[in-house]
């Protein structure tokens, strides 16, 4: 007798180019007693797959063996994908989440003694649900009473669950819909794509084949285009694109090739519709389109002000350096002032120029010239950063209140839009945003969208930093058109001209590297090793500074996999830092061990927990029964995942350095080696450098570090910006 498991596949731990996967499976049925222990359960299996999607039911074919390192595991010699049952849709739909305390085997139970017509009978006469083992009065009210309201729902959820979508998904289209879904999906169910964020072109480009849809269909074509826009985009940064380059990536998203008529067709379909913009042959995504056109717009709008005359303003701001026992700079002095005097400014500098110095002198100096209350200052003045981390270091800075973008924009994920925006306006008068360099395009639209029109903007920044992970490189345009007020700081402080690391800094912005690097010195130590032996002189580093606070201490690096990745420095570093201890809770999530002391980094924005991609906390407690739990303490905002969540964070011994942007540590350890040559330009180790506060340990290879330095291609970014600035939008 064949050996079957029949459920759901969750994800793939490893794959290679051949089809084999090692991945998990959460097991529904068998045929197997020795299999019987596994039923509702995740298991290890491994073997060979043209393609597995997580939205559907498998049977997998094979047999349990041990593995001597990582245990039992089901290796599977065939597979079939399972056709979807009515009743595995409405288990599905029962524990979807809208039924509390309804879990899989509550709602099995359920199904199995009801059968397909289960939600019919609960609505008639939901005393039929007494007889089954463990449903509770509650559990029956609850069931009752939601399935009332949304009576005119499951119908539809169940329509789209037969066709492949999970019953999250189901949900999210039949709000947005309602009793236009068919409809929908029938004209074009690519549309969906276009209008629910959790939704991508892979998942219903997936559906919408499994269900007929032709390969070379017209609406396939149209959604394919505006998916390769959108991920080139993301993945390149570029603004807009040519005829012929979208073109050549179509057969690798059809799977097929298209002629040039179709293709055009479609091209010019998108342009009709208005999803698409064609200018002088540079192909742009409508909201890009859009975004740059607008900011381009508004700062040539405030940087065209007359400026405002203030009395005195000069000898205000010397008071203020009597008052604060401070002495600007000329440089600074500057800043401060055109801050006051401009509705638009970009203040921009290196590390050691003292920005967070001007940022506290044009609060200070603003307070003064209006003569508000701290108070007040707070309603007019709004400080903003990209990053939660970023916004605090600002708080923190300044002593005001500072906010994330997504926060003051008032971020709804379920939509992916801002509540603040060209409708419903912030009553801000001044806005100083710091980290500019990490503000994408499309966020800086929606940022001067949702503030009014005469609202003062000060940009801070480092134009030399890595650009946003975002598309676009607004800082750096608006600088180079050379047509908007800068103020650039070069001077660096006192302190900063006795720094090894700020020398290395600006070395390496030159596309520097002098031997003295090599050096041993107070601040700044290079250890000279091969690939093979940074993981062991990182161990030996880290191991001095265990006791210091996770919040000073971090390792950055630029790759997550590889023998000297991040997933393997952090797998090794849990050792030093959060020993396996009895009296510390721990769960296993795929190949990543989780256990209470844990530092870990969010990877997500989720905006009503005040918890944004980058934030760092410490694992404070795992539940492991009944349900799994991992609660985190975000600097004492302790927020609590659920298993469908884990995946939202991971261990953060050692974190990307695009993550660590806007972070500062007291110490910062960068492997640097030919492993990652592919990844390793100037602005990223600039930019990694700059974390660091009092000490910085680079371990690896001195040509690893000349070659990155020498390497600027990745800073090729196609935008309109700058363009736009100089000559005007066409």
């Amino acid at each position: 007798m064949d050996i079957y498991i029949k459920g759901h596949y969750q994800r793939s731990i490893y794959q290679n180019s051949n089809g084999y996967h090692i991945g998990l499976f959460k097991v529904r049925e068998t045929n197997s007693p020795e299999l019987t222990p596994f039923l509702d359960k995740t298991i290890t299996f491994t073997g060979y797959f043209h393609e597995l999607n997580d939205m559907d039911t498998y049977l997998f074919f094979g047999q349990m063996v041990e593995h001597p390192k990582y245990g039992l595991q089901f290796s599977v010699t065939s597979y079939e994908r399972c056709k979807p049952e009515e009743k595995d849709a409405i288990v599905e739909f029962l524990t979807s989440g809208l039924f509390k305390g309804i879990g899989e085997k509550k709602a099995k139970a359920i199904v199995d003694v009801l059968g397909k017509d289960t939600l019919q009978i609960i609505l008639e006469n939901p005393d039929n649900l007494i007889l089954i083992p463990g449903i509770t009065k509650t559990n029956i009210d609850t069931l009752h009473n939601k399935l009332k309201e949304y009576e005119s729902s499951y119908e539809t959820v169940l329509y789209l669950s037969n066709l492949g979508f999970s019953t999250k998904d189901s949900m999210l289209i039949y709000n947005y819909y309602k009793d236009r879904v068919k409809e929908v999906i029938e004209e074009d169910i690519y549309q969906l794509e276009y209008s629910i964020y959790e939704l991508n072109f892979k998942k219903i480009d997936r559906i919408a084949l499994k269900n007929g849809m032709a390969k070379d269909s017209f609406v396939r074509v149209r959604a394919a285009i505006l998916y390769i826009m959108e991920e080139v985009s993301n993945t390149y940064g570029h603004s807009y694109f040519y005829y012929d380059e979208i073109f050549q990536y179509l057969p690798r998203v059809l799977l097929i090739s298209i002629s040039d008529e179709v293709y055009k067709k479609a091209m010019e379909s998108l342009i009709v519709d208005l999803m698409v913009v064609n200018k002088e042959d540079r192909y742009y995504l409508k909201d890009m389109w859009e975004a740059e056109t607008l900011i381009v717009k508004r700062f040539r709008l405030l940087a065209h002000k007359e400026d405002e005359d203030f009395k005195n303003l000069e000898d205000k701001l010397t008071e203020m350096e009597s008052v604060f026992d401070i002495s600007y700079n000329e440089e600074q002095r500057r800043a401060i002032l055109d801050s006051i005097r401009k509705s638009f400014l970009i203040i921009t500098g290196g590390p050691g120029t003292g920005k967070t110095t001007i940022m506290k002198g044009i609060i200070e100096l603003y307070k003064e010239v209006h003569k508000l209350s701290y108070e007040k200052l707070a309603e007019r003045v709004q400080l903003l950063a990209p990053t939660g981390r970023a916004a605090k270091r600002m708080s923190d800075a300044t002593l005001m209140p500072a906010s994330t973008i997504h926060r003051f924009l008032k971020w709804q994920k379920e939509t992916n839009k801002f509540q603040v925006n060209e409708y419903h306006k912030s009553k801000a008068e001044v806005v100083i945003l710091d980290e500019s360099s990490m503000v994408d395009t499309l966020l800086m639209a929606s940022l001067l969208r949702g503030i009014s029109a005469n609202c003062k903007v000060i940009m801070v920044g480092d134009s030399y930093q890595l650009p946003s992970v975002g598309p676009g490189q607004v800082l750096h345009d608006l600088i180079s058109s050379s047509k908007l007020p800068v103020v650039e700081l070069k001077e660096l402080y006192r302190q900063g001209k006795d720094s090894n690391i700020l020398t290395l800094a600006y070395d390496v912005r030159k596309g520097e590297v002098v031997d003295d690097v090599f050096n041993k010195e107070e601040d700044l130590t290079f250890i000279e090793c091969s690939d093979d032996d940074v993981i062991s002189n990182l161990m030996d580093v880290s191991s001095t500074f265990k006791d210091l606070s996770y919040k000073n201490f971090q390792i950055l690096a630029p790759m997550y996999k590889t023998k000297c990745g991040i997933d393997m420095i952090n797998q090794r570093l849990q050792v030093i830092f959060n020993p396996k201890d009895k009296s510390k809770k721990e769960l296993v999530v795929g190949d990543v061990i989780f256990r209470e002391g844990d530092k870990v980094i969010e990877l997500t924005n989720m905006p009503d927990e005040n918890i944004y991609n980058g934030d760092i906390g410490i694992i404070s407690q795992i539940v492991t029964q009944p349900a799994k739990k991992i609660t985190i303490d975000f600097d004492g905002n302790e927020v609590t995942f659920t298993a469908a969540n884990f995946n939202k964070f991971r261990l953060a011994y050692a974190i990307s350095i695009h993550k660590a942007q806007g972070s500062e540590f007291d110490v910062v350890v960068m492997p640097i080696v030919q492993g990652y040559r592919k990844m390793l330009y100037r602005k990223l180790v600039y930019t990694g450098i700059t974390r660091s506060k009092k000490m910085l340990y680079l371990i690896g290879d001195k040509n690893a570090l000349r070659q990155a330095v020498n390497n600027t291609s990745s800073d090729i970014r196609r935008t309109t910006i700058k363009d736009f600035l100089e000559n005007g939008i066409k």
